[in-house]
């Protein structure tokens, strides 16, 4: 098909990816994916901007974007080595879009997305420019929402753990309170700790600005895994505080004090503080010396 011909390269000392005779090609391949994956690209983007979990998501397309600009001249002098192995990669991708499509299952066909991208500059650019943007390739994956039976699965956990710590926090300092599952019942009235203050919404942002910030910040490859890591621990934690403050602020000043303005305000200030250890851990990882440092 002609749209699947090989694209021409031009010289590796250009900037630019395609010859002018091949760019209708690419426009017309470009529509195509428009057109197939827009529905399902809109629903990703309303479900980014309702549902507070996943409002991440708007972060991660521009960024990627920004990796590739950022990377533009060392993939534009990346020899063109187009690859048979990305037919089959795209077919794959295709399928699964149809699986998704055909099952109603929003998670399948957004990823199918994705191999699909993969596969087209397999096929076309060959392994080595897949290599080079693999990263922003990779992270793409972050702007896709889990699929509900894995969110639920890490939410309760999360509930429980939170709440375990947060009964054990206010007990150790001075409030009696006894835990049933999520609930911690205080003296002056029982505290929930719903699915919305597991700590899942800040720790997948965390996470995802954990990636971002390793990259603009670092360049030591175990540096920035270390960071991503460290996401996790402390938005855990920094969401158990949050639930120890809310129990004070309940049992000393009512439950008044503890909704409203406080309940929105302590979520950004918690993740805030949460930014904030990132990058303490960040200014501590630091002070171990590089393999340059050593090697001289």
């Amino acid at each position: 098909m002609v749209l699947f011909s090989r694209v021409a390269l031009v010289p590796a000392h250009s900037p630019v990816f395609v010859e002018r005779s091949q760019i209708w090609k690419v426009v017309v391949l470009g529509l195509l994916i428009v057109w197939l994956y827009a529905a399902i690209l809109l629903r990703l983007v309303e479900q980014w901007w309702n549902d507070p979990n996943f409002s991440h998501g708007f972060l991660v397309p521009p960024f990627a974007a920004f990796i590739l600009w950022r990377n533009r001249r060392s993939l534009s002098e990346l020899p063109a080595r187009p690859a048979m192995a990305g037919l089959p990669i795209i077919i794959v991708a295709l399928l699964i879009f149809v699986v998704g499509v055909m099952g109603a299952e929003l998670f399948l066909s957004r990823v199918s997305l994705l191999f699909l991208i993969a596969g087209l500059t397999i096929f076309f650019r060959g392994w080595r420019l897949f290599r080079g943007i693999l990263f922003a390739w990779f992270l793409l994956f972050l702007m896709i929402p889990i699929p509900a039976i894995i969110f639920n699965h890490i939410t309760f956990p999360l509930q429980m753990f939170a709440s375990r710590i947060g009964a054990a926090g206010l007990s150790g300092l001075g409030v009696p309170v006894l835990r049933e599952g999520n609930i911690i019942n205080l003296p002056s009235m029982p505290l929930e700790v719903a699915e919305a203050c597991s700590g899942i919404r800040s720790l997948l942002s965390l996470v995802t600005l954990g990636i971002i910030y390793g990259y603009l910040r670092e360049a030591r490859t175990w540096v920035r895994i270390s960071l991503m890591c460290a996401a996790i621990p402390i938005a855990v934690a920094a969401n158990s505080l949050r639930i120890i403050g809310t129990g004070l602020l309940t049992e000393y000043w009512g439950p008044a004090a503890a909704e409203g303005f406080f309940h929105t305000f302590s979520g950004w200030l918690i993740f805030i503080v949460s930014l904030g250890g990132l990058a303490m851990l960040h200014a501590g990882l630091r002070l171990f010396p590089n393999q340059e440092s050593r090697a001289a």
